[in-house]
């Protein structure tokens, strides 16, 4: 037998044995959300003021990645222990939370800090802005999860009806990717198997683990770092183009809602996922915000608010969330109106600068009856 044909078959089929057992090695060992915690922010670097997201990192030094131990490791949260003196409130959401098409200094948690503000014991309240671009109840309870560990003394929680279908639940990116994490919370709270990723198209968990179907998410994490250096330079976690298109003035002419039909349903929106958040605060309270939106002045404005609700839905959920909320003794207060028309920019729910800081000036009232807190 020819020993030089069997040589390279056998290379190759030791180099087979090794990746297959490269694989199964990390996916047993799941590396990533250790590797996640290894961060130059808040060290090397200074902590980002929001959660990592970016569409176009070269502009923004910033980028999208689903390592949520990462995200928070590059937080100004994650930079030092909780002063003595501090009043800390969290503020998760949506996009509108974190900012889109704003600069830091220019969102919602910024307007909040701009008061100075302080609790009936003295302490300062210091607003961290916890808001991640995706629309999903499920999203939110996840971090709201990791949230905890860095002892907050209030949760805001802005939201609007496009969290509340259970088909969007699992909409989010962030939650696809992070099926362990969201089934833990799943199997906590006893949630509907339609929030569970384990049990729809998300895959076996072993296979979703290994090296090569993570390596995207490892070089996600080296990206990050090599970002931070740009954006500590500059400032700048945001692209904002000089044009965008502007949200829909005149609408279509339906009222159609995903599959939902009139009347809402409270069946067919998961306050279970809200109410796993106020479990999972615990002695923390949460004022649940139901969000300004655009209400529509142009054609077929008497059949929808905007281009993302028809008014028989959103009325319907207004009504909904309100019932819930009294029902469950949650703090809950609804500013759907608390923006002018003309403060949103690409979405019915992105404000301007000037539109957050109406916002703000609602909540600021809110903040002072219900949690005592004041200038």
């Amino acid at each position: 037998m020819d020993t030089q044909n069997i040589s390279p078959l056998r290379l190759l089929l030791k180099a087979a044995v090794l990746f297959v057992g490269l694989n199964l090695l990390f996916a047993a060992l799941n590396p990533l959300p250790a590797l996640g915690q290894l961060s130059l922010y808040n060290s090397l670097l200074p902590g980002r003021q929001r959660l990592p997201y970016g569409d176009d990192p070269q502009r923004s030094y910033n980028l999208n990645l689903y390592s949520v131990e990462a995200m928070f490791a590059s937080h100004v949260l994650a930079g030092a222990p909780k002063p003595a003196d501090e009043f800390r409130v969290f503020v998760i959401g949506d996009s509108s939370v974190w900012g889109f098409l704003l600069e830091n200094k220019d969102t919602l948690t910024a307007a909040l800090n701009a008061a100075h503000l302080h609790s009936a014991d003295g302490r300062r309240a210091v607003f961290y802005n916890l808001g991640h671009p995706t629309i999903s109840l499920t999203k939110d309870l996840m971090i709201l999860d990791e949230a905890m560990q860095y002892q907050p003394d209030l949760i805001l929680w802005p939201t609007t009806l496009e969290a509340f279908p259970w088909d969007k639940q699992l909409a989010s990116p962030l939650v696809q990717n992070n099926p362990q994490r969201v089934s833990a919370l799943v199997a906590t709270y006893k949630l509907p198997s339609a929030v569970d990723p384990l049990a729809t198209i998300y895959g076996a968990p072993l296979s979703n683990l290994s090296l090569i179907r993570q390596r995207r998410n490892l070089a996600d994490l080296l990206r990050l770092q090599l970002y931070g250096f740009a954006w500590a330079a500059t400032g700048i976690d945001v692209h904002i183009p000089d044009e965008y298109e502007r949200h829909a003035v005149d609408l279509a002419a339906d009222e159609n809602y995903g599959s939902l039909q009139p009347p809402l349903q409270p069946s067919q929106l998961a306050f279970e996922v809200l109410a796993a958040g106020q479990q999972r605060a615990g002695d923390v309270p949460v004022l649940i915000i139901n969000e300004p939106i655009f209400v529509g002045h142009g054609a077929n404005s008497d059949l929808r608010y905007n281009s993302f609700y028809p008014r028989w839905a959103y009325d319907d959920y207004r009504s909904l969330l309100a019932a819930e909320a009294d029902a469950q003794g949650w703090h809950y207060i609804d500013l759907w109106q608390a923006a002018d028309n003309d403060e949103f920019t690409n979405t019915p729910i992105h404000l301007t600068p000037q539109g957050t800081l109406l916002l703000a000036y609602e909540l600021l009232q809110t903040l002072s009856t219900q949690f005592d807190l004041n200038p």
